[in-house]
């Protein structure tokens, strides 16, 4: 029911309400906790001092010689706003009450006096209220008084007025805050939207609070991915369309004139075309291949590379090429062997066909991370020939991009095997860099990490 209640509503109403809930909670205590700890503490306070100030008045009239009274009397008015009325009788309880302060006061009098006592109002004539009560002082009745405007401070009046604005601005506060914080996930539900529609989604910001920026490159490295297979898959298409059309109509043409006179050349040719197509519907499943996971495994890159230096020697010396192994020492990795195979083999095969002549296989560390854990290693097939253009060195990962424009398998194959390299080093984290040589010539670098960095992460 809960789930099914929030896919109703949006975010942002959903936020309001809970962000409003909140904040009234948070106020509520807040003001509960002013009330008890610090407004009620301090008006029993005041009240206690003002009604030890009225005793003391009174006691301290009672003990002045007659003619020095005025002047005492004038000056409780003029300095405390207070006033003596002597033999007033004590004024009974009507059932009035005055508030939190004088209901503090009487018990502060009630504790003083010994017995309770109650305040009764009076207007005075200049207009003003006073309150007064009578409590016993020596043999007589003492009346004391003091004007209303001694309370002018009211914090339990401001409390509540704090409270009432607080409640009217709450709900509009909430709802900028669940706006802003709405905002990017609204801005990720839409480009998702645009994704699942099979549309190019334009890239979110990558700003604002930690998370919400990593999702947010989390989601644009996602769609470029998906932007780039969806490219990909474009271009394989019309690749294949391509490069199968080519033997397609060669075999049409020899089965026609086979249909007159059988001829072996004839018969040649359509064998050749036939392992053509083979070799490039291999490729294809190759890439297919390409995101199928395989087991890890923990690897001795030295005798590894060695290894395949041992297995790629014919076709080394079929290419009239040399093939050499520089390795550190001691060096390993954390890689499926397959898949690793799979991507150096297309290098090496590349450096054979555009390339013979001296090949070095290279296997070297990494700098070891921020964090203190080992970097990891990488492998490098070095070669000396003609190299790639500096623009080109990101577009020959595209399937059937070739710098050779011939379109011959012969002479340059299907522009398919750094495809394959790229899909393979994606899968699995692994970074393929090309690079110039100085001096002439080209190195592609495998970047994978090390046995001990992986079980680190």
């Amino acid at each position: 029911m809960k789930q099914r209640l929030a896919s109703r509503h949006g975010l942002t109403r959903l936020y309001t309400l809970w962000l409003a809930a909140l904040f009234i909670a948070v106020e509520m205590v807040t003001v509960a906790a002013a009330l008890v700890f610090v407004f009620l503490p301090l008006s029993e306070r005041a009240a206690d001092d003002l009604a030890g100030l009225m005793v003391l008045s009174a006691q301290t009239w009672a003990e002045l010689p007659p003619g020095t009274r005025p002047v005492f009397e004038d000056e409780l008015l003029h300095s405390y706003q207070m006033a003596l009325r002597p033999d007033m009788s004590p004024a009974p309880d009507t059932g009035l009450r005055h508030g939190w302060y004088l209901y503090f006061l009487e018990r502060a009098f009630e504790r003083r006096l010994g017995q309770e006592v109650f305040f009764q109002p009076e207007q005075a004539k200049d207009g003003s209220e006073w309150l007064w009560l009578a409590m016993p002082t020596g043999n007589r009745s003492m009346g004391v008084g003091f004007a209303r405007s001694r309370m002018q401070a009211n914090p339990f009046g401001a409390v509540l007025m704090a409270l009432a604005v607080g409640t009217l601005l709450v709900p509009l506060l909430a709802w900028w805050l669940a706006s802003r914080i709405a905002q990017p996930i609204a801005r990720l539900e839409l480009a998702a939207a645009h994704l699942a529609r099979g549309s190019d989604p334009a890239l979110l910001p990558e700003t604002g609070p930690r998370e919400l920026a990593e999702l947010a490159h989390h989601f644009n490295h996602m769609a470029l991915q998906v932007r780039e297979l969806s490219d990909a898959r474009t271009t394989l298409f019309a690749g294949i369309s391509h490069d199968l059309r080519t033997p397609l109509t060669r075999m049409r043409l020899a089965l026609e004139l086979l249909s007159l006179k059988p001829d072996a050349a004839l018969l040649q040719r359509l064998e050749h075309d036939i392992d053509e197509m083979n070799q490039l519907i291999g490729q294809l499943l190759d890439i297919a291949r390409g995101l199928k996971r395989e087991a890890a495994q923990d690897l001795d890159l030295c005798a590894w590379l060695q290894g395949r230096a041992e297995v790629q020697k014919a076709a080394a010396d079929a290419a009239h090429a040399t093939l050499t192994v520089q390795c550190a020492d001691v060096l390993r990795a954390y890689a499926p062997p397959g898949m690793l195979t799979r991507v150096i083999d297309n290098l090496l095969g590349n450096a054979l066909r555009y390339a013979p002549g001296p090949i070095e296989l290279v296997g070297q560390a990494l700098p070891p991370l921020t964090s203190g854990a080992p970097g990891g290693a990488r492998i490098g097939v070095l070669d000396r020939g003609p190299g790639i253009p500096p623009d080109q060195l990101d577009i020959v990962f595209r399937p059937f991009q070739r710098l050779e424009g011939s379109r011959s398998p012969r002479t340059g194959g299907f522009g398919l095997g750094l495809a394959i390299v790229q899909q393979l080093a994606h899968a699995n984290g692994w970074v393929v860099r090309l690079q110039a040589r100085d001096g002439g010539g080209l190195a592609a670098w495998v970047e994978l990490p090390s046995a001990a960095s992986r079980l680190a992460i």
